[in-house]
């Protein structure tokens, strides 16, 4: 691979999923300590950092009363209200210090839903740096990753997913994810491993 070429993806490592005291960190805690996937995933970032690959940081944010969402909302978008998280301008919200974009990488804005390309312009920023392969970490493992990875890889996008640099709500959750799932539309892989691949 070559790195004016790769990118990798960084979906939602914000403080209600990453840090003590959001809304949704207790959900995620278990399978995050499991796998080290804070560790794991800021040494991913440095690694790309290093390797001068293209990094792009997607949140998710909603405006109070999340009234980009139906009012009779269902499945996991419930859940996020019901736990009133990652409301625009809220602690909660922002992107967890030790993940923190610094100068020159791309904070994809837009992400309301699950799937990365649904809602943003992240397809568009992707060509535009003449991106071919993709690498994807972040939350949740079987929900917003597994459904970009999807996209993706429609898309023509060479993807990996990043086994040690995702979490969700249960080890037996991520275990099909990374086991069942991603094997179909990806090449799972470590994040050490990735990185590897560029000397």
């Amino acid at each position: 691979m070559k790195p004016d070429k790769t990118a990798i993806v960084l979906i939602e490592y914000q403080n209600d999923f990453v840090s003590e005291g959001g809304a949704q960190h207790e959900a995620v805690r278990d399978v995050m300590r499991a796998t080290s996937m804070l560790a794991n995933s800021v040494a991913l970032l440095d690694g790309a950092r290093q390797a001068g690959l293209t990094i792009l940081h997607v949140p998710i944010s909603f405006a109070e009363g999340y009234p980009e969402l139906s009012p009779r909302p269902y499945g996991i978008l419930a859940g996020v209200i019901a736990a009133k998280a990652f409301r625009r301008g809220s602690w909660g919200a922002q992107i967890a210090d030790a993940m923190a974009p610094t100068d020159g990488e791309i904070v994809v804005e837009g992400k309301r839903g699950l799937d990365c390309f649904a809602s943003t312009n992240i397809d568009f920023i992707l060509r535009q740096h003449g991106i071919t392969h993709l690498a994807i970490g972040g939350f949740l493992t079987n929900c917003c990753v597994e459904s970009t990875m999807r996209s993706a890889y429609e898309r023509g996008y060479h993807v990996a997913t990043l086994i040690d640099c995702c979490a969700t709500i249960g080890e037996e959750e991520q275990r099909v994810a990374i086991t069942k799932d991603f094997p179909m539309f990806s090449l799972p892989m470590t994040g050490r491993d990735f990185l590897a691949q560029f000397g």
